[in-house]
């Protein structure tokens, strides 16, 4: 096997090493970690007598050898939910393989993901992360841990106070919207303790990331200011989702000034590696119509930047591109792009899964560009993606004449669908011609078992929920009764919503629970890991049909009898109940998880109260209670809410039904609509109920839920 100077360990060793023991535990005492000569990322490994060597030429890529030995040799593999160190005893031997990166750069998150996934993570949290993204290929992580601190330490140097600053920061859980300039001084104030613990938080996250060799892209500047700078400055105001937020003008020298001195900051505290994020024009239309003005504001943006680090290099979501294409139209889009040098941009194409801008704006007019999947919107906790359609994707994508410098994972939340993520993943090293025998390997290192009854119930999933046929997997559209906010206009709209969420045969989907279901009952340690997310994962998918159809069931009778069809509606509101017990089996699908990891971060009665209203705010109502703007965004299939909250409102819905029906109108629904505010205020106050009483396992569980509901008749088979 090739390798540079084999007594001169590379000073990545160390950090691999470390990686290594948490994964494998003792056994990783047999592993040798050194330099592998060659241009590109590249590793090769051997392994011999019960000793596996790994030659590398970076941090990065030794770890994805380690995955792929583990996956080609071991049969298995490291991922979001796997029980770590791995039980082998032994290492196996095999004959030299060597593997090359793709394409350049793997790069990881999105702004949202760290209010929707991480904003309550402890260290313990970002090592496993960390380690996570090194075994997948990931070298171009954001990294905005801590950038509240440079924040306060910038804005304090314009003579604000820090109860000002804070304030103006906001509550912790919505610092990345605050980042990108999306609102300000929302559901704080923000506690001098959390400003001091993340800084060093975000400097061991950023140290850890630097020593496996990654390249963190660190927060930038975006025009935003406090209103009391706003007021003696060249500033407009904007709206975001009903949020008002001020940014300055390109042409005010105050702009060129911030921007440098946000990033001088935050070199002091963080370092850098010259890449910088900024969206100015996220969600918002710029202030000024002028074709020339976003040129304008990049040209300022990219000035403050290198008045700070003359090597900065400015990285930009494409989104915007997107989300409000009726403004940026061909032409806007070119003359922006325009002002700014090739060398001084990479574009991240954000939705590229579905909506691959790459080919309408012909690789970015030359510019760097990142090829780069979504998919999941809030944290939305539905099992869905276009399984079939990523590799052929990715590979066009690949084969264009300026393609992509990297493959990225930019979902708003992690910890769903990994095995869309994971297919992801691996192509920025192997291509995937075979998506079926890609995925019968994928289940066997999973599991770290090769049965036939997994690789049946996964092409099961495979031919349902993963083959969306092109459906587009959004928040706005009908996602399922479950998480929906409950009305008596959308009646009419029922049989349409419910026909276009069910694009498979239920029978199919039951099937493949069923099989995974026995194969925890057979083995209930395998569900303490990756099994028993799935298990929670499909029977969401599962029910959440169930609940669609009893919903039409009840609607459509009791329209038809003009009086509330009680047994239909009683029927309905249980399926809440029921998979509500069985996602309280698996921890991380309790709402009283998520809401003990915000209050872990509470250093006195006050930061408390601020934490427990952010965690409990973001997952339901989002913004007040007064706006439905973003109402249930970030819905979630979590016990505490699913036989709670989402209950509560269609039990409401159901008391007002009567009068719906006898009085149609705007009043019954006005009423509900009331009842269903009250009802989310009180949950902000008082949280979701217990978890059910007498629980048992997630098998049992599951059995339980399967035994009630999948033997049930199916619309098409009525």
């Amino acid at each position: 096997m090739s390798s540079g100077d084999p007594e001169q360990a590379p000073l990545w060793a160390d950090t691999v090493r470390g990686l290594a023991h948490r994964v494998l535990g003792p056994v990783a005492e047999s592993i040798r970690f050194v330099t592998r000569d060659g241009a590109g990322r590249g590793y090769e490994y051997e392994a011999r007598d019960g000793a596996l060597t790994v030659a590398a030429t970076d941090g990065v890529s030794a770890s994805v050898g380690l995955q792929h030995y583990l996956r080609g040799r071991c049969g298995l593999s490291v991922g979001w939910d796997t029980v770590l160190p791995l039980g082998l005893t032994s290492l196996a031997d095999s004959p030299p393989r060597r593997g090359s990166a793709r394409v350049q750069d793997g790069y990881y998150f999105n702004f949202c993901t760290f209010s929707y996934t991480m904003p309550y993570w402890d260290w313990a949290d970002w090592e496993r992360e960390i380690d996570w993204m090194a075994l997948h290929g990931i070298t171009m992580p954001l990294a905005i841990t801590g950038h509240e601190a440079v924040l306060h330490a910038a804005y304090s140097l314009l003579d604000l106070d820090d109860q000002t600053i804070r304030g103006f920061l906001g509550g912790p859980g919505y610092l990345p919207f605050q980042f990108m300039g999306c609102l300000d001084g929302f559901a704080g104030p923000l506690s001098a303790s959390w400003i001091e613990r993340h800084r060093e938080l975000g400097a061991r996250v950023l140290d850890r990331e630097r020593a496996f060799g990654m390249t963190p892209i660190l927060p930038a500047f975006t025009g935003h200011v406090p209103p009391e700078i706003a007021a003696s400055s060249r500033a407009s105001r904007r709206d975001w989702q009903g949020f008002e937020t001020w940014v300055l003008d390109p042409a005010d020298p105050l702009y060129e000034r911030l921007s440098a001195e946000i990033t001088r900051t935050q070199i002091k505290f963080f370092g850098t590696d010259h890449r910088y994020a900024a969206d100015p024009f996220i969600e918002m239309i710029p202030v000024d119509a002028d074709p020339a003005f976003p040129g304008a504001v990049a040209a300022a943006t990219l000035a403050g930047l290198r008045a700070a680090d003359p090597d900065a290099v400015w990285v930009m979501q494409a989104w915007p591109f997107s989300y409000q294409r009726e403004f940026w139209t061909d032409d806007r889009v070119t003359a922006f792009l325009d002002a700014i040098p090739d060398d001084r941009m990479l574009v991240a194409d954000l939705w590229a899964e579905y909506d691959p801008l790459w080919e309408r704006f012909e690789q970015f007019a030359g510019k760097p560009w990142l090829w780069c999947a979504l998919l999941n919107f809030g944290g939305r906790t539905d099992p869905v993606a276009d399984l079939r359609g990523v590799p052929a994707s990715i590979d066009t994508a690949l084969a264009a004449p300026n393609p992509p410098a990297g493959l990225g994972l930019s979902m708003e939340a992690t910890r769903n669908n990994p095995v869309f993520f994971e297919l992801v993943a691996d192509q920025i090293w192997n291509q995937v011609p075979d998506l079926d025998a890609w995925l019968d390997a994928f289940v066997t290192q999973r599991y770290g078992r090769d049965t036939a009854a997994l690789r049946t119930a996964w092409h099961g999933l495979l031919n349902t929920v993963y083959d969306p046929r092109g459906r587009r997997i959004y928040p706005a559209q009908f996602n399922g009764i479950l998480t929906a906010k409950p009305s008596y206009t959308g009646m009419a709209q029922a049989r349409a919503d419910v026909t276009q969420a069910l694009w498979y045969e239920p029978a199919v989907l039951a099937e493949a629970w069923e099989r995974l279901i026995e194969v925890a009952e057979h083995d209930r340690d395998l569900a303490n890991g990756p099994l028993g997310h799935d298990l929670a994962e499909v029977g969401i998918a599962f029910m959440a049909r169930v609940a669609d159809r009893y919903y039409l069931d009840a609607v459509e009778r009791s329209v038809s009898r003009c009086t509330p069809g009680l047994p239909e509606i009683a029927r309905f509101l249980r399926v809440f109940e029921d998979l509500d017990r069985m996602l309280a089996a698996r921890p991380e699908y309790t709402f009283q998880h998520w809401e003990s990891k915000a209050l872990s971060w509470a250093a006195d009665p006050a930061d408390r109260d601020v934490l427990l209203d952010n965690a409990r705010r973001i997952i339901t109502v989002w913004g007040t209670t007064d706006s439905p703007l973003l109402d249930d965004y970030a819905g979630r299939h979590w016990s505490g809410l699913v036989g709670g909250y989402y209950r509560d409102r269609w039990e409401l819905w159901a008391r007002g039904l009567d009068r719906a029906l006898a009085t149609p109108g705007a009043a019954p629904e006005a009423d509900l609509q009331e009842q269903l505010r009250e009802r989310a205020e009180a949950f902000l106050r008082e949280g979701p109920a217990p978890a059910p009483a007498d629980l048992g396992d997630l098998a049992t569980e599951s059995r339980r839920l399967f035994t009630a509901y999948a033997t049930q008749p199916s619309d098409n088979d009525r």
